[in-house]
């Protein structure tokens, strides 16, 4: 693949002017040959796996984004879910196998490991019963590990009792890191849907149909976009939907460019371009900003969903037509605590939790980096987490959770969990009830579009 000049000048100007990035590359690595009985053993193979796999990932992707002129703002790794890593396994042993993938990703630079993980969407196996008993001290005592747990899926159902066990650790991991805003819950994900191919972070893991190592690569645009608006003040939404399809094309193009060179160079294979427009705090990086630039006064108020709704299917279009290894999530992503403009809709109140539920049904994941007051009951969690999974299991898309129950907090109150994941202010949740339903358990069958074959 290459760009033509006047490609090259467009990429440039996006950079230059409208914050284009490769948000990340994120090395996916195949950790089934690690598997053994004795936790030690397993985690030592799994560490000098990521050790000797992942020891180029940073160098040659800063070599590149110099040479390119585009910024890299993330390496990263994932991993095959580790649940079933474990012949012979027990909580203990699963945290070692954390603190071993923890010591590896400081050791080749990345910030962020993702594949602490499990597939639970129809069942739980004794394996993956202690794997989740030992979630929340992996999460609070490491730095760089991120967990994900899928709980549905389309042709499965929804499994409730994994969702009921979810709210209780969410709770719990919270409570682990109260001194740092329940700053655990960032790096955990419940999925619905989930994507072996998903190069963002706290979901992405390598697949069990993937290869030895893939590099996927996700590139972010919300700058560009947003610009691209700037020259169609009054035209009618149909001029809006091509002018974003232009845009996400011409992300495309760039990224896919800057991908297929690193893995030429770490010598793996090119997986997928995820072109997911994820926001930053930085100003100008907003998806929100997008959907106002359409005519919304705040970002949340009656509109919302349908802007939404035409900014992901516009990304994918311009995304398909650009490049036919498309793929992770593409699309948009509305996490509040990274998005200046669904910081200050949700501290004014306009952006509720029900209106971001909304908004999962037409978007790329889901409810993402919500903060809610820390004495929120496990049971409401649960809940969150089941309305969620209903969306994606009936929709069939991949929706997903990242809640943080902040300790101490409560609405109007804002947590600060620093870097990239930004701060979000409480939002509140409803006060009644939905113990009783959860407690219930079982799994809600497959939603007849599951019976597809």
């Amino acid at each position: 693949m290459s760009l033509s000049l006047h490609e090259i000048m467009e990429t440039l100007h996006m950079v230059q002017e409208s914050h284009l990035d490769i948000r990340t590359v994120t090395l996916g690595l195949n950790l089934q040959d690690c598997a053994g009985d004795d936790p030690n053993q397993v985690a030592a193979r799994i560490g000098e796996r990521v050790r000797t796999r992942a020891a180029r990932l940073k160098d040659e992707s800063q070599k590149l984004a110099a040479e390119y002129g585009v910024p890299i703002v993330n390496a990263r790794v994932a991993v095959t879910p580790v649940a079933n890593l474990l012949t012979r396994p027990s909580a203990d042993g699963y945290v070692a196998i954390a603190r071993a993938l923890d010591e590896a990703a400081a050791h080749v630079g990345v910030d962020f490991l993702g594949g602490f993980s499990a597939l639970l969407e129809k069942g739980i196996t004794a394996a993956e019963a202690h794997y989740l008993d030992a979630l929340p001290e992996a999460l609070a005592t490491t730095g760089r590990v991120c967990a994900s747990v899928n709980v549905a899926t389309t042709h499965a159902g929804i499994n409730m009792d994994a969702i009921a066990r979810m709210g209780h650790i969410i709770t719990d991991a919270a409570a682990r890191t109260a001194d740092s805003d329940g700053l655990a819950c960032a790096k955990l994900v419940t999925f619905a849907n989930a994507v072996p191919d998903n190069p963002f972070m706290a979901g992405a893991f390598h697949g069990y149909g993937e290869a030895d190592a893939t590099l996927n690569v996700g590139i972010s645009g919300p700058g560009v976009v947003a610009r691209a608006l700037d020259g169609i003040e009054g035209a009618d939404l149909g001029t809006v939907a091509d002018t974003i399809k232009r845009a996400a094309f011409q992300i495309t193009r760039a990224g896919e460019l800057v991908g297929r060179e690193l893995s030429r160079r770490l010598n793996v294979g090119f997986g997928v371009l995820d072109l997911s427009l994820a926001p930053t705090d930085t100003v100008g990086d907003s998806v929100g900003e997008i959907l106002e630039k359409m005519g919304l006064e705040r970002v949340g108020t009656h509109g919302t969903t349908a802007a939404l709704a035409l900014l992901n299917d516009a990304v994918k279009k311009g995304g398909a037509f650009a490049s036919g290894y498309v793929g992770g999530l593409s699309g948009a992503f509305i996490p509040v605590s990274e998005d200046r403009m669904m910081i200050r809709s949700a501290a004014e109140g306009c952006l509720t939790i029900d209106k971001l539920e909304a908004m999962t049904s037409v978007c790329s994941v889901g409810l993402d980096m919500l903060a809610v007051p820390g004495d929120t009951p496990a049971t409401t969690i649960s809940a969150i987490l089941a309305d969620q999974a209903a969306i994606g299991t009936i929709n069939s898309k991949t929706t997903a959770v990242r809640i943080i129950p902040v300790p101490g907090k409560q609405v109007g109150d804002m947590a600060r969990f620093g870097g990239l994941l930004g701060e979000a202010p409480i939002m509140p949740v409803h006060d009644q009830s939905s113990a009783h339903m959860i407690e219930r358990g079982g799994r809600i069958p497959a939603p007849i579009q599951g019976l597809k074959n």
